[in-house]
């Protein structure tokens, strides 16, 4: 295909240009193009997806379709916590996918377990055998998979009802006092409940998809119910460990909520903490962990609770902060 700007394009981005002008395409799939050498600009090879475009220039593209995604078997080590002819549950690894998807096609959670398990439910495609809830690619801990579609569907229902325990550990910014009511600012998102001698700070701020970054979620009252409920465990100077207890499962749920407080958790940069800490540099990731997950056993009704031991490197670095 060969493309003139116009002088409404000048200025424009190549890839942005690109998705403009060739129907179908999106942003992922131009820059596939430019990748393997798709795309010329006045006759040269153009490697840059951020090259602004001029008027008179020649702009050709030679549009081909993304391989279709696959789920393949791969020998990748995988922590199981538990495991029976119905389900299991798998500690992940922070910096794994749980399955294909833009960008991610290899060394993801279908991956691994298609390799390890005998059978898989099927009941959410063929790109997500087992599985039945995610985790963030960044977020480490405790997940449950199905092995048959009968298992799938009574944790599925679990999940739906919020009958499941969901317990986040999380490394955030700031001192977060133990009880709730010593902080007026954390008052402001949410109230003081007790449970079990222990307060925990509920909130409810509803959650979005942020209308000025699509990969960010952001709290607005026009958003969907979300409730978290939040406690310390320990502080230092700078930093603290929170356990938060999920009720609803809302895309980066306890991400959105922590930072809204006041207290990003320390590495996510996408919800506003530093890239960089004097204690430990780049993180390389955020540390929040799914620390434990329970629920009823979809054949035997008994309930489960699974307990995700911390990462050598999630305790090092929480070590390190003083935590």
């Amino acid at each position: 295909m060969r493309l003139a700007p116009g002088p409404e394009d000048v200025g424009t981005r190549l890839d942005r240009f690109l998705c403009s002008r060739v129907e179908s395409a999106t942003r992922s799939l131009v820059l596939q193009w430019i990748r393997s050498g798709n795309v010329r600009v006045d006759g040269s090879v153009e490697s840059k997806a951020s090259r602004k475009v001029r008027l008179g220039q020649a702009i050709e593209v030679e549009p081909t379709e993304r391989p279709p995604l696959r789920a393949e078997p791969e020998a990748i080590d995988l922590e199981v916590l538990y495991e029976d002819g119905d389900l299991a549950v798998i500690n992940k690894p922070s910096g794994m996918t749980v399955h294909a998807g833009a960008g991610a096609a290899s060394g993801t959670l279908v991956n691994a377990l298609l390799h390890r398990m005998e059978s898989l439910s099927g009941a959410p495609g063929q790109l997500r055998p087992g599985i039945v809830h995610r985790l963030d690619r960044f977020t480490s801990g405790a997940i449950v998979v199905a092995k048959h579609d009968r298992s799938h569907l009574r944790l599925q229902e679990q999940f739906q009802q919020r009958n499941v325990l969901k317990l986040y550990w999380a490394a955030v910014e700031r001192p977060m006092p133990e009880d709730p009511h010593d902080d007026p600012k954390l008052l402001r998102h949410g109230h003081p409940v007790k449970q079990d001698g222990v307060w925990w700070l509920r909130t409810q701020m509803p959650i979005r998809r942020d209308s000025h970054n699509r990969i960010k979620m952001a709290v607005a009252l026009s958003g969907r119910e979300a409730q978290s409920d939040v406690r310390c465990l320990r502080s230092s100077a700078k930093y603290s460990l929170v356990e938060v207890r999920i009720h609803t499962g809302r895309t980066h749920q306890a991400r959105v909520h922590l930072a809204a407080m006041g207290h990003p958790v320390v590495g996510d940069s996408l919800y506003g903490a530093r890239k960089t800490l004097p204690e430990i540099g780049t993180p390389g990731r955020y540390l929040l962990h799914a620390r434990v997950l329970g629920f009823d056993h979809p054949q035997s009704r008994e309930r489960m609770r699974h307990e995700a031991p911390l990462s050598t490197e999630f305790s090092a670095h929480l070590a390190l902060l003083g935590l």
